[in-house]
């Protein structure tokens, strides 16, 4: 009897525990996981060389990771995107190339086959001090100055995962300068003496992410904002194109593009291209 009592136990207890089990992974398969990373170092090295030159190296790191989940109506997107480049040439101190952080999470709830009623929300900064060399060293940007929080909400049209477009007719973009020297200056649109500027207005967002051939794949963004109450046609404008090119398994090449108009925080266009060959880990 004592025998058939514990085996009965043991029959439960492993029953749930199978159970437990089953509804954890029957869970985890509605998430999906994806990952890119690569270093990219360059070095000159110059000993009495006769054409003239100078010593430098440069390295640029970058880390895209996006966590997806989608079952039944519900299809959730996460993105995190974090690049750092740095550059010594000659005597010249160290000096930043590159520097961003860049989280979105949008959620959708279907209403037909290709259109959700979409929530999104947006941060964006940076990790060290940006500098201004000529004709002065000055600090120019810090973390969290600027900080960029934007949420919306709107219809989102996405017909495969390859592609999305959101419209948001409700949008609010708060803008962050904790730094108090930034912040006393104005610094990125927000007045004199305070930390965060508020803007209220409307939206639009396009993301595309695809093979375009074998062992090339591109991901770009287009991120469009315009503030009702103020210069309405001054759209800000935050567009970034990601090319990963394969060599084989750990080599790849990589070519990062950002374009940015933003009359808060410059008047004039602002473009960055980053290009490395170097090591890269696929998740």
């Amino acid at each position: 009897m004592t025998k058939r009592i514990t085996l009965l136990i043991t029959l439960a207890l492993s029953s749930s525990l199978f159970l437990n089990a089953q509804e954890k992974a029957d869970t985890m398969k509605y998430w999906k996981f994806d990952g890119v990373s690569a270093i990219n170092f360059s070095q000159v090295s110059l000993t009495n060389w006769a054409p003239g030159g100078e010593n430098s190296y440069a390295f640029n790191g970058l880390l895209n990771l996006s966590l997806n989940y989608s079952k039944e109506k519900n299809d959730w997107a996460n993105t995190l995107d974090l690049g750092y480049g740095i550059q010594k040439q000659g005597d010249m101190d160290v000096r930043k190339t590159d520097d961003h952080i860049d989280f979105l999470s949008k959620y959708g709830r279907k209403v037909s086959k290709s259109f959700f009623i979409s929530a999104m929300l947006n941060f964006k900064t940076q990790i060290t001090d940006g500098k201004r060399y000529t004709p002065d060293t000055a600090v120019i940007s810090k973390f969290l100055a600027p900080g960029y929080l934007q949420g919306a909400l709107g219809m989102e049209y996405k017909p495969s995962e390859s592609f999305y477009a959101v419209l948001s007719p409700i949008a609010g973009k708060l803008t962050i300068v904790m730094d108090d020297s930034l912040s006393a200056q104005g610094s990125f649109g927000v007045d004199p003496g305070s930390k965060t500027r508020m803007e209220l207005g409307g939206s639009a967002a396009m993301g595309v992410k695809i093979e375009i051939m074998k062992n090339v794949s591109l991901n770009s963004t287009l991120g469009l904002f315009t503030n009702y109450f103020e210069n309405a046609q001054n759209i800000d404008i935050d567009w970034k194109v990601m090319i990963n090119m394969k060599i084989n398994e750990y080599l790849s090449a990589n070519l990062n593009t950002q374009l940015v108009y933003d009359d808060d925080m410059i008047k004039d266009v602002q473009f960055k291209e980053v290009f490395g060959v170097g090591l890269t880990y696929k998740f």
